[in-house]
């Protein structure tokens, strides 16, 4: 089987920009092009690669084939760069979830600003999940809660990020029940379907779900419904401190904390720009992380 670069080219085209005329636009080729390279790609290894959808998707099989391709754009873009001298933008897609994009990832955005040879693409995905990006090969380095490796991938522990219950002053105030909230009837703020940070915290009380949950997905807006009073909710330590500080929130319940591992996972590939940004993790992750705790990873007393 002989893999034609500029299939899989298309191939990567496609799954970034969703449909075959986007593609070619990103290509500067014709849509026919870009058609003519993926039916070529599908007649070589007998098997279908896109699904021809709205959007359109790999197939597993060519979620297979993904994966490849993007490793060899990166290492095509290094080895133009480092010979010709060009303007070529090395692109490097990565996942992070939405609080360590808001608080200690910055860092890394930081740094990354200065690479004017590098595009950095950012797919913003729980932690919980962000290691299936790496699987079906739409990024090449993701941060995540998974220690396992995935196949083909290296892995380090970065360290823990703490959430701690916070909430408005005012709405503290009128759901106490003696000493502590009211968790049962307090609303609640999560930040989408797959956040079970709040959850957490209700089960290990043998709480369930209160009759009033709102959803605000994004880091920044969360913290500041929290702050607003529209309910209580896990706010990530970096965030908290100075919303405290300026009297906007207070912890809940004392010393209840959740601490979910973080880790960097990126692909196993003799990559230099792919050894600058994980540089560049871990100095961020050791500016703003806490240490792992040993042996448990949570704290719900």
């Amino acid at each position: 089987m002989d893999l034609v670069p500029s299939q899989l080219a298309a191939l990567v085209a496609i799954a970034d920009h969703g449909t075959f005329e986007a593609a070619a636009r990103h290509l500067h080729v014709t849509p026919s092009a870009v058609s003519q390279r993926i039916r070529a790609l599908e007649s070589s290894i007998g098997r279908v690669v896109v699904q021809r959808t709205t959007p359109c998707r790999p197939t597993p099989d060519g979620e297979v084939l993904l994966r490849l391709a993007r490793q060899v754009q990166l290492l095509h873009d290094e080895v133009n760069d480092a010979l010709a001298h060009s303007a070529t933008n090395v692109d490097l897609p990565v996942a992070v979830n939405a609080d360590s994009l808001a608080t200690w990832f910055r860092g890394v955005v930081g740094e990354v600003a200065g690479w004017v040879d590098v595009a950095l693409r950012l797919h913003v995905e729980d932690q919980a999940f962000s290691a299936g990006l790496l699987r079906s090969g739409d990024v090449l380095a993701a941060v995540t809660s998974e220690p396992g490796a995935v196949q083909g991938c290296s892995v380090e522990r970065l360290g823990t990020l703490r959430y701690v219950p916070a909430a408005a002053p005012a709405l503290a105030e009128r759901w106490r029940r003696g000493r502590g909230p009211d968790w049962a009837a307090m609303p609640m703020v999560v930040f989408n379907e797959k956040d079970a940070l709040q959850h957490d915290v209700l089960a290990g009380r043998g709480v369930s779900e209160p009759p009033v949950v709102h959803r605000v997905p994004t880091s920044a807006d969360f913290l500041e419904a929290v702050c607003l009073g529209l309910g209580w909710g896990m706010v990530p330590e970096p965030q908290l401190g100075p919303a405290v500080a300026a009297g906007r929130v207070v912890p809940l319940a004392g010393r209840l904390h959740v601490d979910v591992p973080l880790h960097w996972q990126r692909w196993r590939l003799d990559s230099p720009v792919l050894d600058r940004l994980t540089d560049a993790v871990r100095r961020s992750a050791r500016s703003t992380l806490r240490a792992p705790e040993t042996p448990s990873r949570r704290s719900l007393s």
